[in-house]
């Protein structure tokens, strides 16, 4: 299933809120900084725990890379509401700094 940016943001918003309902805890301009920071964490925790270089804790590679991709879907999940909390068109800014060079090369070459 194929998902543009703002469905994912959208979707992405929808379970936050389910999580500040049930929980209680306050989304702020730092609670979206920093889990962004806690997700990124976990991300590499689980990539060192696939590189052999972190504690494997008698997990398979297939729950390692399970766990890996969980975490990269919550890191992208927290960057999407970090944009959106704080009005960050990210389409914009991907062309704009990255597709940019695109351009470029395609004039270049």
């Amino acid at each position: 299933m194929s998902r543009t940016l703002a469905d994912l943001t959208a979707l992405a918003a929808r379970v936050s809120d389910m999580y500040e309902r049930e929980t209680g805890v306050r989304r702020d301009d730092d609670w979206y900084a920093l889990k962004m920071q806690e997700e990124l964490g976990e991300l590499i925790a689980e990539h060192l725990r696939l590189s052999g270089r972190g504690r494997r804790k008698n997990f398979t590679d297939a729950e390692i890379i399970e766990a890996r991709d969980d975490e990269a879907a919550d890191l992208l999940a927290f960057l999407l509401l970090y944009a959106r909390h704080n009005g960050i068109d990210l389409e914009a800014a991907l062309d704009r700094k990255w597709f940019s060079y695109l351009r470029a090369d395609k004039e270049n070459g």
